[in-house]
């Protein structure tokens, strides 16, 4: 197989990067650097009636990842996660034809496995061994976990409430494990000093150009796991919002590739009322987002004050025509209890915030009961349990 990437391009001012080196933010404008393809080139060989003889993970997309000699490619298997059919949620919700792709059954136990293994693979590739991160949890696990598996040192700076089976997972695939007093914001912060000071490549969120490429195969994957009929509507739980925009960068490609034509989904971004950027700048009308004051919710995950990636998240809501809604811990607690007891499947909070904003989106009419909506649960509930515990624990104090 042969990657058709050419060359790293910023998505703001669309300054064009060599991909040839270690590249992180625009040199000129500081804003995300995606990778670009010679598309026109792979509509020629590059179809999609190959991929149904190719391995069932995201590699089987290579034309359309960064990775140059799939020698250096680093994978445990992750990507082509199941589709299921939500049957009995939907008919709880009013919905006809509801969707939830499991993130949750990718190694480590969340998507971050996507980015990292992209971002760890690139890496290799560029001869970049000692890497660092901030993460409010998984892609900690995820990074250290590939780094592991590639022979490359993993700095991970992490928030000291950050889930404890994150933590553990870090320390059992070897990481050095750095927790920090605050939030990802602050953990951001000396992550990046510690870049500087110990020679140390940072693969923050979209701080780098391939983490992205990793999470943009979901969108491959949903195109063809719906026979190359997109559906209606997607909700995303938002932090760093690399899965919305990877996602959207991938409808892009495939139109192009001709794979797909130029109907795409609706984009609804999901964050907490406790922590809500990038909801609060798309009722302003906002370009950018403002960073979130005193940040708070135990879906880790979204507790994210600050994107990088703020304008691109903002975009693809708005050219998608959807939208952007917070909603409250206690609906994420309960609604992860509805979706366990009516389809077995023990979700992330993030994802089952999805759900919770569904139902009001629905309720404001602008989801139809009878359109195709895919619910993206970015993780395991597994990967909570002492948070849950917590909560649980107090929730039976409160009620004695």
């Amino acid at each position: 197989m042969k990657s058709f990437f050419t060359h790293l391009e910023c998505t703001y001012c669309e300054k064009i990067h060599s991909s040839s080196e270690p590249q992180r933010l625009c040199v000129d404008c500081g804003k995300v650097l995606y990778p670009r393809y010679d598309l026109e080139s792979a509509k020629k060989v590059f179809t999609k009636e190959l991929l149904p003889h190719r391995q069932s993970n995201m590699w089987r997309y290579f034309e359309m990842m960064p990775i140059l000699d799939e020698r250096n490619v680093v994978t445990l298997g992750e990507g082509f996660t199941p589709i299921f059919d939500m049957p009995s949620l939907g008919a709880k919700l009013g919905l006809s034809k509801l969707f939830l792709k499991d993130e949750g059954i990718n190694p480590t136990a969340s998507f971050k496995a996507r980015g990292l293994s992209a971002a760890v693979s690139k890496a290799k590739e560029l001869g970049l061994m000692r890497l660092t991160m901030p993460s409010a949890g998984n892609a900690a696990g995820a990074m250290s976990s590939y780094a592991a598996r590639a022979g490359i040192e993993a700095f991970v700076f992490m928030p000291r409430d950050a889930p404890e089976a994150n933590q553990i997972e870090v320390y059992f695939t070897g990481g050095d494990l750095n927790l920090v007093d605050g939030l990802i914001s602050d953990a951001g912060i000396i992550s990046r000093q510690k870049a500087e000071e110990m020679d140390l490549f940072d693969v923050s969120t979209l701080q780098e150009p391939y983490r992205v490429e990793g999470k943009k195969t979901m969108g491959y994957e949903i195109a063809e796991q719906f026979n190359w009929e997109l559906p209606d509507v997607i909700i995303y739980p938002t932090g760093g919002g690399t899965g919305i925009v990877g996602m959207w960068k991938a409808f892009d490609e495939m139109e192009q590739l001709g794979w797909i034509d130029g109907r795409r989904p609706r984009m609804y971004a999901v964050q907490s009322d406790g922590c809500a950027p990038i909801v609060r700048a798309f009722a302003n009308g906002d370009e950018f987002a403002t960073p979130w004051e005193d940040a708070d919710t135990f879906a880790a995950g979204i507790r994210v004050p600050g994107a990088i990636g703020d304008y691109l998240i903002l975009r693809a809501i708005r050219e998608s025509q959807g939208s952007a809604l917070a909603v409250s811990d206690h609906s994420i607690l309960s609604m992860m209890k509805t979706v366990a007891s009516s389809e077995g499947m023990f979700i992330c909070p993030e994802g089952a915030a999805t759900a919770v904003a569904l139902t009001k989106f629905m309720a404001e009419g602008s989801i139809a009961s009878n359109e195709r909506v895919l619910l993206l649960n970015t993780g395991s509930g597994l990967k909570y349990l002492d948070l849950l515990g917590d909560i649980q624990s107090n929730l039976k104090g409160d009620s004695g």
